[in-house]
């Protein structure tokens, strides 16, 4: 009886293990990890691809998604809103970079998201960048920032104004 308890057990284990590894290599592709968040990339390239032919900037998050705690109070409260995400569809790129401690990152989305992190001088979690990139060698990325934040309260609504107000700071640069 013990044995039938442990084979069953055993292949069990062997089942699940299988079925999560399988589910987590589907979430990798191009060698990144596909964001839980619907609507938001987090291949800067394909990113800054479809900003150039939709001529929208791209929003960037840089979070902590499984331990900051400001980080999934923004999420709940602005990012996951319908509001957001209409206003989101209709004006900008969203790109998620996110620096996890409980799970790992493909390593090319690891180094990816730490040359950001550098580049934008990213300190704290979490830090929201709105900007433009160009690429006149067609090698590396040229950055036109129009703003930064952060956590805010108010909801959508006043976010949204505090990103219009970034989009605004575009359209002034670009006339």
């Amino acid at each position: 009886m013990m044995n039938k308890i442990s084979f069953f057990s055993i292949c069990t284990l062997v089942m699940t293990l299988l079925i999560v590894s399988q589910s987590e290599a589907q979430d990798v592709k191009n060698g990144f990890r596909t964001s839980e968040n619907d609507g938001w990339m987090v291949n800067v390239e394909e990113a800054y691809q479809l900003s150039e032919k939709t001529n929208k900037p791209i929003l960037a998050n840089f979070t902590g998604s499984d331990w900051c705690g400001w980080c999934k109070k923004l999420k709940a409260e602005v990012f996951n809103k319908p509001e957001f995400k209409a206003w989101a569809e209709d004006n900008v790129i969203l790109l998620e970079l996110d620096y996890p401690r409980r799970t790992s990152l493909p390593e090319a989305q690891q180094k990816q998201n730490a040359e950001l992190q550098q580049a934008f001088r990213v300190t704290g979690f979490p830090t929201i960048w709105m900007f433009d990139l160009d690429k006149p060698d067609g090698k590396r990325f040229q950055i036109q920032a129009y703003g930064k934040t952060g956590y805010a309260a108010g909801g959508p609504n006043k976010y949204i104004q505090s990103l219009d107000k970034m989009i605004e700071l575009k359209e002034k640069s670009v006339n």
